[in-house]
């Protein structure tokens, strides 16, 4: 018997690992983009349009909801599906945790993070929300930050935190018009203010305008008042060029279905080694020793080929390049901020100030701040100029209209939203 499950595991591994040779094949053919002009390499970025299927009856501009999977990763999910489906719970319970195992392995070095400090998640919302409620050193009577363009999941996990811990919370607006010195301002005003402070969560990327906060400054900002920061890097992983060292930050959630286009259902949590014991086990987890930073999330059974497709999105993610992704996301953002930024009917609400955006921005038409205003408006570029957008709400300032480009995004579908917006402008 022993033998017999022996040749089986060999079987059901070298499936596996001829899946990963097959869905890499279509991503290592994939050509070198112009050094030069990585952004505008018209060549190359047909190349990596073509990786994709999309729908081009109408102008997708909302791919900030989760990134699609590009050909090789989307067929590599559909293999690694048959397989589970086929070899069903033989395979969950004799192979899959060491694969499992090797999938975070190669996340943590995607990441630049030891392998002791990640530990797997369905998506960046479980992961800040376990961080955000298992966080332990807080006290009665201690305060915890946040601003009004972090994400609403974790705006609700640390207004939690008032019942669960004995916190107060205390919440900001972010300046508009927003530059680097004025955010760093906003957060050394409110850090001097709040003299009991003892948790700050920043986002890095904001889903709501696409600002890029500047994270290592404001994390050591918090470090020299003893303040731990979380960091929500759903958005930035995958749109910016960065390792998480670079955060300087004590605990991070990643989104792994969105810039890095793996399956829906996969995220990551990144902890500092010496941070460990400051996040609880989850709910008594015995399946980890206390050390491991794996039991300090406990999901239960997971989409075993979600897991699998990982590397085959991280090998399209690393044949690109972070950076020429960032350069391209860029390019198709300035594309149309830059002829609408001019027009009088508009408030752009990214600054061009360089490392504050990348590729998404938002924008509301001066004065419309109300949802009912915004929804209309995202219902008339769909309806009438076949460009989809989403309303964002949660900005101080007011409601406002995200737009986010993917790699699949041509120009030709940029345009659409400029002519679409020039017409709203001029009526």
């Amino acid at each position: 018997m022993q033998r017999r499950d022996f040749l089986i595991g060999s079987v059901i591994a070298a499936a596996g690992a001829a899946t990963m040779q097959s869905a890499s094949a279509e991503t290592a053919a994939l050509p070198a983009a112009d050094p030069a002009t990585p952004a505008t390499d018209g060549a190359y970025w047909t190349a990596v349009r073509d990786l994709y299927e999309v729908d081009r009856s109408i102008a997708n501009l909302e791919n900030g909801y989760w990134g699609i999977m590009a050909r090789p990763v989307l067929e590599a999910y559909l293999e690694n599906t048959r397989r589970v489906n086929r070899e069903n719970s033989f395979y969950a319970r004799s192979a899959f945790g060491a694969d499992f195992e090797t999938v975070r392995l190669r996340v943590a070095a995607a990441v630049g993070a030891q392998p002791e400090e990640v530990a797997l998640t369905r998506g960046a919302t479980e992961a800040l929300q376990t961080l955000i409620a298992g966080y332990n050193k807080l006290q009665p009577g201690d305060t915890v930050l946040y601003a009004d363009l972090d994400y609403d999941s974790m705006q609700y996990a640390m207004n939690a935190l008032r019942d669960r811990r004995g916190v107060e919370v205390k919440n900001f607006a972010i300046p508009e018009p927003a530059t680097r010195e004025a955010v760093l301002e906003t957060y050394r005003t409110v850090l001097e203010q709040t003299p009991k402070a003892k948790l700050l969560l920043l986002t890095h990327l904001s889903h709501r305008t696409g600002l890029v906060m500047p994270i290592r400054e404001i994390a050591d900002m918090a470090r020299a008042k003893g303040i731990a920061t979380i960091v929500d890097a759903a958005h930035s992983w995958g749109q910016i060029p960065f390792d998480v060292a670079d955060l300087g930050a004590d605990f991070v959630g990643f989104n792994l279905h969105k810039w890095i286009g793996a399956p829906v259902g996969m995220g990551f949590f990144h902890i500092r080694k010496d941070r460990l014991a400051d996040i609880d086990i989850h709910l008594a987890d015995q399946d980890w020793p206390a050390d491991d930073i794996r039991s300090r999330i406990h999901t239960g059974t997971i989409d075993f080929a979600a897991a699998l497709t990982v590397p085959a999105a991280l090998d399209l993610h690393e044949r690109i390049g972070a950076a020429a992704k960032n350069a391209r996301l860029v390019h198709l953002r300035n594309y149309w901020v830059e002829r609408i930024r001019p027009i009088d009917a508009f408030d752009i609400l990214t600054p061009d100030e360089a490392g504050m955006h990348a590729g998404i921005t938002s924008f509301r038409v001066r004065g419309k701040t109300s949802k009912e205003d915004n929804t209309a408006l995202v219902a008339k570029l769909r309806d009438e100029f076949k460009v989809l957008t989403v309303r964002r709400a949660g900005v101080a300032a007011g409601q406002c209209i995200r737009v986010s480009p993917a790699l699949y995004t041509t120009e030709a579908e940029v345009d659409r939203l400029v002519e679409a917006l020039t017409t709203i402008g001029a009526s």
